[in-house]
């Protein structure tokens, strides 16, 4: 499948879909674009967020209403008053990024010069809904932004262009994703001229390699000391902020111990996993099948966050 874009007009009409946090630097460079007009901006609604419920707007909803741009809040942007909402806009272009909905069929040939997407991965690696958190679970060293067309297929589309991004030690998926968006923007400023002055080809993705990636649910937080330490160590920094990292245990404070910051050590011939140990220098860590997860920032449920000395000391009982 190739698609090129058409020679462009004096301005590009341009509609722009787009919810969390990575989005923000996208929408800046789309909105400060010569020859492009944001007509409107798509985000999810308000929503009750933390314990008290605090209603709050989408980081890109506070976002368009610093810089003055009209907003839609649809619930569903499937349901037919959301599509005929659009239709009235007469988007050139749709650009999406982190928006967190499925896009209708009937909206994808909307635009006549594209509905483009910006995606946190080599795709076709890691599609789907979490591909921040895959890229730091599978110890992938390299990754990239890719540019491609929206299709029915989730993250199948042709790609338009891809900009590299490297992958840290010490990454979490908030350090990595902050640094996506802004090669997410760098990406868009560079290569949406191009496409739409007909300079570039949009070109399959490749046949093999693909992974998909789901949704994060709580239950997903949970530390399996079956799995290696090196691997726990991954997840906490993949499940920052949400869905977070605990252990259970009729040993933890309440039943669940939130670990915010860990790193792995070599185990000893006696650990059992699931075990907690407590190293000669006041250091907790979980012993797993394979290596110690050392835990260096802890968190009891509804509690402070803490050094894991202190944590020690306050729970001595812990590895009895």
């Amino acid at each position: 499948m190739t698609e090129t874009a058409a020679e462009p007009s004096s301005v590009v009409r341009a509609v722009f879909f787009g919810s969390g946090s990575f989005a923000v630097p996208i929408l800046d460079a789309l909105a400060e674009m010569s020859g492009v007009r944001v007509e409107a901006v798509l985000s999810a609604p308000d929503r009750p967020v933390g314990r008290k419920a605090i209603v709050t707007p989408t980081p890109v909803t506070v976002r368009a209403r610093d810089i003055g741009l009209p907003i839609l809040q649809p619930a569903r942007v499937r349901l037919p008053e959301s599509i005929d909402a659009l239709r009235a806009l007469a988007p050139d272009l749709i650009v999406l990024a982190d928006y967190g909905q499925l896009i209708p069929p009937v909206l994808l040939d909307l635009p006549s010069r594209g509905f483009l997407n910006l995606h946190p991965s080599a795709l076709p690696r890691h599609r789907g809904a979490s591909p921040i958190p895959a890229t730091i679970l599978a110890g992938d060293t390299e990754s990239a932004v890719s540019l491609i067309f929206v299709t029915e297929e989730m993250d199948a589309g042709p790609i338009v262009a891809v900009a590299p991004l490297d992958v840290r030690p010490d990454d979490t998926a908030v350090t990595l994703e902050a640094r996506a968006a802004d090669v997410a923007a760098a990406l868009l400023r560079r290569e949406l001229p191009e496409w739409l002055a007909g300079r570039l080809e949009a070109r399959p993705q490749a046949a093999d390699g693909m992974t998909m990636t789901r949704p994060l649910r709580r239950e997903n937080g949970r530390l399996d000391p079956a799995r290696s330490a090196v691997e726990l160590e991954r997840q906490v920094r993949a499940y920052q902020p949400w869905p977070g990292s605990f252990i259970e245990s009729d040993k933890t404070p309440g039943g669940r111990l939130i670990v915010k910051k860990a790193h792995v050590a070599d185990g000893d011939a006696g650990d059992v996993a699931g075990r907690f140990v407590v190293t000669s220098g006041g250091v907790l860590a979980l012993a797993t099948c394979e290596g110690r997860l050392m835990l260096d920032k802890l968190q009891r449920a509804g509690g402070r966050e803490m050094e894991a000395e202190e944590f020690v000391r306050g729970h001595p009982d812990l590895v009895r």
